[in-house]
């Protein structure tokens, strides 16, 4: 299963993050990473996958830490269900039955996920898409946007480690559809 980058698709809720004004001086940076994979995967269930993957959960350690925001696999499953609208740092801006966006709590990034259902020749498929947003702090004075030192240097590690995430929920994907044929 062979991760690629993509360009968002048009209807995609990361859309509005890809157009600058034209008054801004810092650009918002955008990406999108797609797979396509058997069998039909839920919104949920990718949601699901992806935030307690082993990854995502070093990072809800990390987070409870250092932000005092913590989280469980419960609160996962929840937010994946639709049935809170906050995981963690992050609050639900966006969502619909094939994706969701998300927004962490300074405003500054933005996860997106999105499920697509195909069928070829009979076999279901499932297209995953996993892209995210880095917006540029708003000068107070100026309203003009600027990125810092930090913004210009983190930036590939920012793309290397949403690969990583994407690659982590993939996993746990294809772990838990496992362990139910196991079950069944």
């Amino acid at each position: 299963m062979t991760i690629t980058t993509c360009s968002l698709p048009d209807d995609a809720l990361l859309q509005k993050y890809r157009h600058t004004p034209a008054c801004d001086t810092a650009p918002t940076y955008t990406d999108c990473y797609t797979v396509r994979i058997t069998g039909n995967v839920t919104l949920a269930d990718y949601i699901y996958a992806f935030y307690t993957s082993w990854l995502f959960r070093l990072e809800r350690r990390i987070l409870q830490y250092l932000v005092h925001k913590p989280s469980t696999d419960h609160v996962a499953r929840e937010l994946a269900d639709g049935t809170i609208q906050s995981f963690a740092a992050w609050q639900v801006e966006a969502r619909t039955s094939t994706q969701l966006l998300m927004c962490d709590f300074l405003g500054r990034t933005r996860s997106w996920f999105m499920v697509e259902a195909l069928s070829e020749t009979g076999k279901s498929l499932t297209v995953l898409r996993f892209g995210s947003a880095v917006v540029p702090k708003v000068s107070k004075d100026s309203g003009r946007t600027r990125t810092g030192l930090a913004y210009r240097v983190l930036l590939p590690f920012h793309r290397l480690y949403s690969r990583l995430l994407f690659r982590a929920a993939l996993s746990r994907l294809r772990r838990t559809a496992t362990e139910v044929r196991d079950q069944d």
